[in-house]
């Protein structure tokens, strides 16, 4: 059984951008910029930005965060992704969900310059990685197909199923795994809050990629031997024993599951760091097509 390391593959990858970064600068080329747009002070957000700048240092760009509290107006917002827009210095920029409730995050959305939208959201690039086209891809379904690559995971024939039909994740990774190309050239089933049989499913399964956000979901009578695990989920579970009080937990029974499997994705350490490795070589490609 393989453990997925996305720490160490994420890592890779950052130097690979740094290497490739330094070679554009001494080249006279500029850095590649990615700015963030985060408003309010959800705890999820505050750590995933922070993340988000760090691997910037990491990789060589430029950074820019904008901050505005939970009270901005959608008028507001919509104004700062205007002038991010029009900004030649920025490259890639994100606007970090959620939003607060009196903000129409489709509105945001759909206001990016598709050219600029490293988080691959906006409808031109959902519409082009549906036809296959070149476009930013979502970054935790890209982090995925990484991953596969780079562990040579075998994807063409393999019946793989995906748990979470989310705009973000689910359905984004099933239109990846069933393009032609590798990683991808699988069979690939859908399934949600409304199919019937899901263990009976699961356990036809080559491939499970889980993205529901329901903690141990997937339990070891839903695996078949030699099954390859994606645990998307990362949800925050109370745990005294941590000095933060709680502890990320997978859509994944790892304990019980990973014993079972010729390969598995632990929660952290696994697709996580790698959404975030995305978003910087999306960042690099936007600097590249400017």
């Amino acid at each position: 059984m393989t453990i997925i390391d996305g720490k160490a593959t994420a890592a890779e990858i950052k130097k690979e951008i740094a290497a490739e970064v330094e070679a554009r600068v001494s080249r006279g080329e500029k850095r590649p910029h990615l700015a963030a747009v985060l408003v309010g002070h959800d705890g999820g957000s505050e750590t995933y930005v922070a993340h988000k700048v760090k691997a910037c240092e990491e990789c060589g760009f430029e950074s820019t965060l904008i901050r505005r509290e939970a009270d901005v107006t959608e008028a507001e917002l919509l104004q700062i992704v205007k002038q991010l827009n029009e900004d030649p210095a920025i490259d890639g920029y994100i606007v970090q969900l959620p939003l607060p409730k009196h903000i129409d995050e489709q509105k945001i959305i759909m206001a990016v310059d598709p050219a600029k939208d490293v988080d691959g959201f906006h409808p031109v690039n959902v519409g082009k990685l549906s036809l296959g086209l070149p476009c930013f891809l979502s970054a935790t379904p890209s982090g995925i197909m990484q991953l596969l690559e780079r562990y040579k995971i075998e994807t063409k024939g393999k019946h793989c199923v995906v748990l979470g039909r989310s705009n973000i994740v689910g359905k984004p990774v099933a239109q990846l795994m069933m393009q032609k190309g590798n990683p991808g050239n699988a069979t690939v089933t859908v399934c949600h809050s409304a199919t019937l049989n899901i263990k009976e499913i699961c356990r036809e399964a080559d491939i499970i990629i889980a993205a529901l956000g329901q903690p141990g979901f997937v339990t070891a009578d839903m695996v078949k031997p030699g099954a390859v695990i994606i645990d998307v989920g990362t949800t925050r579970v109370p745990d005294s024993t941590r000095k933060s009080g709680f502890r990320l937990c997978g859509d994944v029974d790892f304990e019980n599951v990973a014993p079972l499997c010729s390969a598995i994705t632990p929660v952290p350490g696994g697709v996580g760091p790698m959404t975030i490795c995305s978003l910087m070589c999306n960042t690099l490609q936007a600097a590249k097509q400017a």
